[in-house]
């Protein structure tokens, strides 16, 4: 059955960034530079943060500290409940980051992100778009080591249940360049390991941002009106698979499952919305 969006806030300017706290919904408003908070229980949506520097991508670490990727700012940082913010990373040998957009932690408390640079590149210090892993010093510092080279434009990002596969969505803008969803093997040291590409989108748009199941299984952001098969919300097998398709009311940007049974899954999108809908699968807890 086709999972059914309604739109539960907005439209503001462009939302990208959901997640789920076990309350509420957080998700950004990149071009207004807040961090909105959406309540279920109450349908109220509020402004969460303000001043986020084009905040892009948001994640949780198992404390429920909340990690932000801050595309204008150029840096990932943590938000901590005092109001203060901690760099996490900002440069890589001397050269600021590109314009970080989305990012996960892992079961170790390291930080990965991605470090694309979509539009105007003239301002660009490094000379590559890539995934980085931050990893925690006993000082509060973090070092930061740069785990791809072979992107191009990598954007979402999400982790297999058991902490063994990054999945990359490599996105370039369509048509040019290759539009691909990858698997790669995390090794113990924290390295990657050669990538599988699990899906192909072609010419077509491909993922921007993406979660977990509780089954493993990879749901994605992904497709737009301009070509292909739409703007959906494609669910992949590990194997990459793609198990079903779900239109979506405009081009999705993110997805988060919430809810107390974590059976809702949130979109944001082109159109500056949050929509839910309720489907057949369950967010995947950590």
């Amino acid at each position: 059955m086709p999972w059914i969006f309604e739109r539960v806030a907005g439209p503001f300017a462009f939302t990208e960034g959901p997640v789920w706290t076990g309350e509420v919904v957080l998700f950004t408003d990149i071009r207004t530079s807040r961090i909105m908070s959406y309540n279920p229980r109450t349908g109220a949506c509020i402004a969460y943060r303000t001043g986020t520097n084009e905040a892009n991508g948001l994640t949780l670490d198992r404390d429920g500290r909340l990690y932000v990727a801050e595309g204008g700012g150029r840096r990932v940082a943590r938000y901590d409940s005092d109001d203060s913010r901690v760099t996490i990373a900002d440069q890589y040998e001397g050269k600021r980051l590109n314009s970080p957009n989305d990012l996960v932690v892992d079961d170790r408390g390291r930080v990965w992100f991605t470090d694309p640079r979509y539009g105007d590149r003239t301002d660009m210090e490094l000379d590559h778009d890539s995934v980085y892993r931050a990893d925690p010093r006993p000082d509060g510092t973090w070092s930061i080591t740069r785990v791809t080279f072979d992107t191009t434009r990598p954007n979402g990002l999400a982790f297999s249940p058991d902490f063994g596969t990054l999945y990359v969505a490599e996105s370039p803008p369509a048509p040019s360049g290759s539009r691909q969803l990858r698997a790669y093997p995390v090794q113990a040291d924290g390295s990657l390991g050669a990538y599988r590409i699990l899906h192909d989108f072609g010419p077509h748009r491909g993922i921007d941002g993406m979660r977990v199941d509780a089954n493993g299984f990879i749901v994605a952001s992904c497709g737009w009106t301009q070509s292909g098969p739409g703007p959906r919300i494609a669910v992949f097998a590990p194997t990459g698979e793609v198990i079903a398709e779900h239109p979506t009311p405009t081009n999705p940007t993110n997805c988060c499952f919430g809810d107390d049974d974590l059976q809702t899954l949130y979109v944001t999108g082109y159109d500056g919305s949050l929509y839910r809908a309720r489907v057949d699968r369950q967010g995947l807890q950590r």
